[in-house]
């Protein structure tokens, strides 16, 4: 029998967006894949990859306690059914709860991925963040502490930061940048003529910076610069910090400002911008910039962890502190006004995602961590592993 691997993700298209090299390169290697999440549109196309689908009930924003407890019984369950060999966890929901789940199922071995530390490792929030941030480090401790189990993240800052306070054994982590970009579907644009674009591709978000962007591209054009700003993306219900529809089309009436919502392809964005930007507060390793840089696209974005994976300052990137729209606004003029400089950073993009980000090198990567947790578990993988202690208070 091949090894059975089972994707755990909060909505299917994320899976889809995010991880589909991933289980295509498992699927090349052996693996038989199942795919769980919440399905909203991707089904279909998922199983026309040949993997198998389990429609799950969640939801990313039910946190109560029923839907919580809901949530691990239902994957318990799953788990229990299925006897996967190798579950992969992507995200801090499907890292906690499912977690818990393979724990109590005994799945015998676990690849958790956190694809950024999100609003638990942001500094400030509301109240309510805050007060959850405590219990839920608790938790990823407990769940990241478990045999047989192994931690996924995209940048070094996450890795150095998660083994600096003791919720991961540094054995236990293994870097992979990205989810790997298709460098022969993204390809070099040439410059689009005439005024210069700087479009934001993502979901439209306070956490990604979207409010400091408009703030500072007026800015810019209030010193006299055309600049053109792109918005394309939606807002996402079930984030606390997404932007209301009704704003997104306020600032689409200012000066030099359009909202184009979702695309289905990103490609004629990268061949009408000039420039990419990603002002996030954190991230693990952004697609939108990797996609972009693929394209031979200079980058503006935060110097924070994620974005300095990619955006590397002064080689294809110019970088600024979160929330501050003037520095954001200083970049965004140098660019726009610095056609050689751009070009120069169009290069070196597309020479970084070459080197170790394109789907190849890190679809093998990933492969080769499923089979050594194979081989770890050995012929035990069918057994119930001894459950851990329970979770005690983060030190």
């Amino acid at each position: 029998m091949p090894p059975k691997l089972l994707y755990l993700v909060t909505e299917d298209w994320y899976f889809w967006s995010h991880r589909l090299p991933m289980a295509r390169a498992a699927q090349a290697a052996g693996f038989e894949v199942v795919v769980a999440a919440r399905m909203d549109g991707h089904r279909q196309a998922i199983e026309a990859e040949g993997f198998r689908v389990h429609a799950l009930n969640w939801r990313r924003r039910s946190n109560g306690v029923l839907s919580v407890l809901g949530a691990i019984w239902e994957l318990r369950a799953l788990y229990r059914r299925e006897r996967p060999d190798v579950v992969h966890h992507v995200a801090m929901k499907p890292v906690v709860l499912g977690g818990l789940a393979a724990w109590l199922a005994g799945v015998p071995a676990v690849v958790n991925a956190l694809t950024g530390l999100g609003f638990v490792f942001i500094e400030g929030g509301s109240r309510g963040r805050r007060l959850l941030n405590k219990p839920v480090r608790g938790l990823i401790r407990f769940v990241l502490g478990r045999r047989g189990s192994h931690l996924i993240l995209q940048n070094g800052d996450d890795h150095a930061l998660l083994v600096a306070r003791g919720l991961v054994a540094a054995e236990r982590v293994t870097t992979i940048r990205g989810s790997g970009i298709d460098t022969d579907h993204y390809v070099p644009q040439p410059d689009a003529p005439g005024g210069v674009t700087v479009a934001y591709v993502g979901r439209m978000l306070e956490d990604k910076g979207v409010p400091t962007l408009v703030a500072a591209h007026q800015r810019v054009r209030a010193r006299g610069v055309d600049l053109r700003l792109l918005l394309v993306g939606t807002p996402d219900a079930e984030n606390p910090t997404s932007v209301a529809e009704a704003t997104l089309r306020s600032w689409a009436t200012l000066p030099g400002i359009e909202w184009r919502g979702a695309v289905a392809d990103v490609r004629p964005v990268w061949a009408e911008a000039h420039i990419a930007v990603l002002p996030s507060r954190r991230e693990g390793l952004p697609k939108s910039l990797l996609e972009a840089a693929a394209c031979g696209r200079a980058l503006v974005a935060t110097d924070v962890p994620g974005c300095r994976e990619i955006a590397r300052a002064g080689e294809n990137a110019l970088l600024v502190p979160p929330d501050d729209p003037a520095a954001l606004a200083l970049a965004l003029e140098t660019l726009a006004t610095d056609a050689d400089l751009r070009a120069r950073f169009a290069a070196s993009s597309r020479a970084l995602v070459l080197s170790d980000l394109a789907v190849g090198p890190v679809g093998a990567r990933t492969v080769e961590l499923y089979r050594r947790m194979l081989a770890q578990v050995g012929t035990d993988r069918r057994r119930p592993a001894t459950p851990p202690e329970p979770p005690g208070p983060e030190p």
